[in-house]
């Protein structure tokens, strides 16, 4: 009986607190401060962006820039983007695409860091407290500054402990304290019935409520080519697909070295060329020891690099509008449970790696993410390994800072550092702050190297491409101007925001009575042929450049994304002129991207390591299900036997559908679909190591076998 009460009255005091610290803090804060207004667009703005071709022209051509940035992601764009609107000639050039590294890569949150505010607290930390108050400042003007492409979202914290309500609320509502007049929406505390409600996937057992604050949530890589296309705006001169070879240096009149450009090339066109430059910023992130190394190859490296891997899961795993927090994994990690892009998205994990170009999500990592979702789900929700859509790592650049004495700890924060020939690099740091690391860095350029800018740093405030006049109602206008489909249009304005409209207008005819416009790339995503044309003004120059960054469906389903690759080539060739080799050569290497980084291997693999586990009955109807499309009895079947099977059977099967129907099953990619192929497939599918199968489905027309999985993954 005392216990019950006490969790009445512990359940009261936490509402009836919760209800008068928040209401009180959020009329506060808003009476007395506003929320960062966005400035209008600079006189300077471009209407036009400049084509590829102009840019890397202008960038061969031009005698000397105040500043050459090196890298293309969130840190090094913004560079471009400060610089630019403070009126420097700015340069810069990226070794892949806007993005292509980290910057895509991310948990697409938006946010101050509430572990890092615990640990201020919790060990009296001053510098982590700053850190925790520049990002929740920077996650609010970021926010105003690209509404439609990021927005205030709900994150749910269970509790499972009645102690651990009053200990989570105050660290809660001190996130909210902290966050000022940049608060984005007041924390609460609600009841279990509450949570279920919200969370129906959410473990029931030992559950007492929970605790739902709000940070931030974007799409990382479409944010990424905003601020690069901002910076374009701004009259900067960007070229992706540019690697930086070498550095060059000259000695000034003191005999001194400094570094006065860098040697380039033009992967794209092979185009070799030199950039002069009176300041040169390395934004490289994990690579940030390379460039050091070109200026200075006796220099100690300070990145230690560590790969986070993230796994998406079909929309049922989660509800549309909350988030989960999980505080405490099994190994003291955070891991996050976030719905996305229709999607359900899960991770990070933080594991030492290599420097690669190619970071591939490990087996153990992704069944570290399994193992540690189950833990917060209901027991009716089995969390299958086979329902995976697409898993992928991003390399964490963790950097030691070289203007301490001590530089074998690590930074806890961005480290910006002006090498003895001025280099000036920065690194560390995260994608909310991308900003303020920008400004810092191009004021450090200004200083060390004498730049003269027309005014002060302006970018808090600045709005980005696309947000000027988007609205919320902006994708209504879209569906009755062109006749596009409500989901597309809602898409292509959340996308490029004031720009959409540019985007509908290349659109194809359907030829249908609705939608009018917009040819879907595949069925299960509303991206459009006309986001591929439009991606090449953009930029794009490879089909990887819009699988994983002009759209986001390589890091949605890598299956959906593979099967989409034919109609995007075609689309790319005919706005780049390809030939017929060229198109060969990017299918090859958009798949080979698939297979390796976005978890198309992992399909494969567990595909085949699965053990054949059936019983008599079982293999007996299987065998026979083989043998209904081995009619011949040769031990395999072929393009030919699944012709005559689907004819028989009066289905039509495209020639298309035939192949991937034959891939999907052929683990020795022999053309052939084998015996123990067959079976494995089949085991695979009943122990739910991979999610429905297309062959499972089309081959047991007339041979119906129920399978126990669903989902469609990898």
């Amino acid at each position: 009986m005392g216990t019950k009460v006490n969790r009445k009255v512990l359940k009261t005091l936490a509402y009836a607190a919760t209800g008068a610290l928040g209401l009180g803090a959020y009329t506060y804060y808003k009476s007395q401060n506003s929320v960062l207004q966005a400035a209008p667009k600079p006189a300077n703005w471009l209407t036009e962006l400049p084509s590829r071709e102009a840019q890397v022209e202008s960038l061969s051509t031009t005698p000397e820039f105040d500043i050459l940035i090196i890298g293309g992601g969130a840190t090094g764009a913004g560079c471009a983007v400060d610089a630019a609107s403070r009126g420097l000639k700015t340069a810069l050039v990226e070794k892949y695409d806007f993005s292509s590294g980290t910057s895509s890569r991310s948990t697409k949150l938006i946010h101050g860091g509430v572990r890092y505010l615990q640990k201020a607290i919790m060990q009296f930390d001053i510098e982590q407290y700053r850190m925790v108050k520049e990002a929740l400042t920077e996650r609010a003007n970021l926010i105003n500054i690209a509404p439609h492409l990021s927005y205030p979202f709900p994150i749910m914290l269970p509790v499972y402990k009645l102690w651990q309500i009053p200990y989570f609320w105050v660290g809660i509502k001190a996130y909210d304290v902290v966050a000022g007049r940049q608060l984005l929406k007041p924390s609460y505390f609600i009841s279990k019935n509450t949570a279920l409600e919200l969370f129906p996937m959410l473990k029931k057992e030992s559950l007492v409520g929970a605790i739902v604050y709000y940070d931030g949530q974007h799409n990382d890589a479409r944010m990424n080519i905003s601020l690069a296309m901002t910076a374009a705006r701004l009259g900067a001169n960007v070229a992706n697909h540019v690697a930086v070879t070498e550095l060059v240096h000259e000695e000034d009149e003191k005999g001194q070295k400094k570094v006065i450009g860098a040697k380039c090339i033009d992967k794209y066109t092979g185009k070799e060329f030199s950039v002069k430059a009176k300041a040169i910023i390395n934004a490289t992130g994990p690579y940030t020891d390379t460039i050091r190394k070109m200026d200075n190859e006796k220099i100690p490296n300070i990145c230690q690099p560590s790969s986070g891997v993230h796994i998406v899961l079909p929309d049922y795993y989660s509800p549309q509008n909350m988030g989960l927090l999980d505080p405490s994994t099994s190994d003291g990690r955070v891991i996050f449970f976030l719905p996305w892009q229709k999607h359900t998205m899960a991770g990070t994990t933080d594991t030492p790696c290599a420097l690669t170009d190619y970071p591939t999500p490990a087996e153990d990592d992704v069944n570290f993410i399994i193992n540690e979702i189950k833990n917060y789900l209901n027991n009716d929700v089995q969390v299958r390994r086979g329902d995976i859509l697409s898993a992928w790592s991003g390399i964490r650049p963790l950097v030691s800072d070289p203007n301490k004495a001590d530089t074998q700890s690590l930074a806890r924060n961005h480290i910006v550092h002006v090498s003895d020939s001025k280099l000036i690099t920065i690194a560390g740091g995260k994608w909310t702050t991308y900003r303020h690391m920008a400004e810092e860095t191009i004021d450090a350029a200004i200083e060390a190297c004498g730049l003269k800018p027309k005014n002060e740093c302006i970018t808090k405030g600045l709005f980005l491409e696309g947000g000027h006049n988007w609205t919320p109602t902006s994708y209504i206008r879209l569906a009755q101007d062109f006749g596009i489909e409500t989901e597309v249009a809602i898409h292509l304005s959340n996308t490029y925001g004031d720009q959409a409209d540019k985007v509908a207008e290349l659109s194809s005819l359907t030829g249908k009575r609705w939608p009018v416009v917009g040819v879907r790339l595949h069925q299960e995503f509303p991206y459009i042929d006309a986001e591929v044309k439009y991606a090449v003004k953009e930029y794009a120059r490879s089909a990887v450049d819009v699988i994983a960054r002009r759209t986001r469906m390589s890091f949605l389903n890598v299956l959906a994304a593979d099967e989409a690759l034919p109609k995007i080539v075609e689309i790319m060739a005919s706005e780049l002129k390809w030939s017929k080799q060229k198109q060969q050569e990017e299918l090859e290497h958009a798949k080979e991207f698939l297979k390796r980084e976005m978890g198309l291997n992992l399909k494969y693999q567990m595909k085949t390591t699965v053990p054949i586990n059936f019983s008599k009955e079982e293999i007996s109807t299987y065998i026979k299900r083989f043998r209904s499309l081995d009619k011949s009895n040769k031990g395999y079947i072929t393009h030919k036997d699944l012709r005559a099977f689907f004819k028989e059977s009066q289905e039509e099967i495209p020639e298309d559908e035939l192949h991937l129907l034959i891939t999907e099953v052929d683990t020795n990619k022999n053309g052939l679909i084998e015996l123990d192929e067959f079976l494995q497939l089949m085991s695979a599918l009943k122990t739910g190591a991979i999610g429905q199968s297309r062959f499972s489905k089309a081959s047991s027309i007339k041979n119906k076998i129920n399978t126990t999985r669903s989902g469609g993954g990898v």
